[in-house]
């Protein structure tokens, strides 16, 4: 290490951080396994170079990389300052996202209780629609066995079960039969809802979660275009999956 001169050095280092192999950590790992990388890894002109890498939007133009330059005032403290207000705004898009998330898990949840009521209205409505059509059908066989020969105490409580319907059996029947289909299509596009609901429901969960592990992720870095491929796609596997 000691044969190496300073130039050459500085050069691996330069070479370090334009091929982006060098990131901040790395030069400070390496002021600390001897003094003079610690003098060389201390320089201004190194720290600028990282400063334009890392933070391109504050610098148009890179700085020169011949020789340590007097003109740059304290690049390490700039970039130090620099990387708190970035981790600072990439924690805040990080809240942002998470809140974003449980608020799209609390919607899916609201929308699930929502169809799991309506199913439940629309089983027992069934349910009734069924049991009337079952006494209807009794009715109808009952006023037909009136027209054979039967022993009096059967023929006696048929025609009780025939007196005590009020309404036109056969127009009736129909209408309930009618019901019974319309009840069964609106179970089956409840649950099919339903299931559609709950994937998306386990799906921002699990996005909850990655969000969660990742806190330091650029959150801010997604355009709408982007949520709205990212929907797209959802939209897409839940179709195959169905």
């Amino acid at each position: 290490m000691s044969i190496l001169p300073d130039e050459l050095w500085r050069r691996i280092l330069e070479l370090g951080i334009t091929s982006r192999c060098f990131t901040y950590k790395d030069l400070c790992c390496i002021s600390i396994s001897c003094r003079r990388l610690l003098r060389i890894s201390d320089e201004d002109w190194l720290w600028s170079r990282l400063l334009f890498f890392d933070f391109p939007s504050d610098h148009r133009d890179p700085p020169s990389s011949s020789f340590p330059s007097s003109s740059l005032n304290n690049s390490k403290s700039l970039y130090r300052s620099r990387y708190e207000r970035d981790r600072e705004r990439k924690f805040a898009a990080h809240k942002r996202a998470v809140l974003r998330k449980e608020s799209q898990i609390a919607e899916h949840s609201r929308k699930l209780r929502g169809l799991e009521t309506r199913l439940a209205e629309e089983t027992d409505n069934m349910r009734a629609t069924i049991s009337e059509l079952s006494n209807l059908r009794k009715v109808r066989e009952a006023s037909v066995a009136l027209k054979v020969w039967q022993p009096e105490v059967i023929r006696g409580r048929q025609k009780q079960i025939v007196e005590q319907c009020v309404v036109p059996v056969e127009s009736r029947i129909r209408a309930l039969e009618m019901e019974l289909k319309l009840c069964k299509q609106q179970i089956l596009g409840f649950e099919k809802a339903l299931k559609d609901e709950k994937q998306r429901l386990n799906i921002a969960k699990e996005e909850l979660l990655a969000v969660k592990y990742h806190p330091l992720r650029d959150y801010t870095s997604l355009s709408n275009g982007d949520h709205e491929s990212n929907k797209k796609k959802k939209n897409k596997e839940l179709k195959r999956s169905q």
